[in-house]
């Protein structure tokens, strides 16, 4: 089950809620989407996808902004969607889709910017994808598409026990997408980020912990836990960790920065 939501913007089927009223022993609530586990949610349709099914993740209906994990069916063709003024991000999650003159198979990615999104995009065998649109950034450097297989960038270790793989840094708008590895044992400090950031787990059993006000709440994700995380909120601390190792697929939408706190009772400092 997911976690309730308060902010309008975020988009998610109404039968989500209703089932997550009648369940006595879900995930926390919390007024952001977090704990989600993305298989439960209904499928919909995306208009600049015609034929495939999806699930919408988030979003904001007033810039056409959103979020989505995408299944396309064998023998699925048209084109990347998305307006002229809207960028479209993909990561393949299983399958294989043809992107223009390239094809990408699992852990592929793609950056598209805006007036450069109408790419046409094909799957012979069917594909699951994540799939994000974006309104236009006026910031923005990266202005040609970027295309890329993730199976083929090194791990860059961070920290003890972390490591990513950048798939997009802008210099200019400071938009980030990158993947996490976390090592089986490794936790992290309690921290606030000065940015909203969303994560949908690719594999491994991760622990995370999100406070809800000065309260701690913790809850496992597995492959397909998603996570909407506004900037400014507080999680992490010494019970966010993974006996099996995992990674993360990570977005943040501006230049992001990281700050320590000693947990969540710092919200009342």
């Amino acid at each position: 089950m997911n976690a309730r939501k308060n902010d309008s913007s975020l988009l998610f089927p109404l039968a989500v809620f209703v089932l997550l009223a009648g369940c006595a022993s879900g995930p926390p609530e919390l007024p952001y989407p977090a704990f989600v586990n993305v298989d439960e949610l209904d499928n919909v349709f995306i208009a600049g996808l015609p034929g495939a099914r999806a699930k919408q993740l988030a979003g904001d209906p007033r810039t056409r902004r959103s979020s989505n994990r995408v299944r396309l069916p064998p023998d699925w063709s048209f084109t990347t969607g998305a307006s002229p003024s809207q960028s479209v991000e993909v990561f393949v999650l299983a399958g294989e889709i043809e992107l223009g003159e390239f094809t990408l198979a699992s852990g592929g990615y793609a950056y598209l910017p805006p007036a450069t999104s109408g790419f046409p995009m094909r799957s012979v065998n069917g594909a699951r994808i994540l799939y994000f649109v974006d309104e236009a950034n006026e910031r923005a450097v990266i202005q040609t598409p970027l295309i890329a297989s993730s199976t083929l960038l090194a791990w860059q270790p961070t920290e003890t026990g972390f490591s990513v793989k950048e798939l997009r840094s802008d210099p200019g708008s400071g938009v980030r997408t990158w993947l996490l590895k976390i090592e089986p044992g490794a936790t992290k400090n309690w921290q606030r980020s000065t940015q909203t950031v969303e994560g949908y787990l690719l594999s491994g059993a991760v622990t995370e912990t999100e406070c809800n006000g000065t309260e701690a709440v913790t809850w496992e994700y597995y492959p397909g836990g998603y996570f909407y995380r506004p900037a400014g909120n507080v999680s992490g601390g010494p019970d966010s960790a993974t006996t099996t190792g995992g990674i993360w697929f990570l977005r943040a939408r501006g230049s992001e920065m990281i700050e320590t706190v000693s947990g969540c009772l710092e919200l009342q400092e």
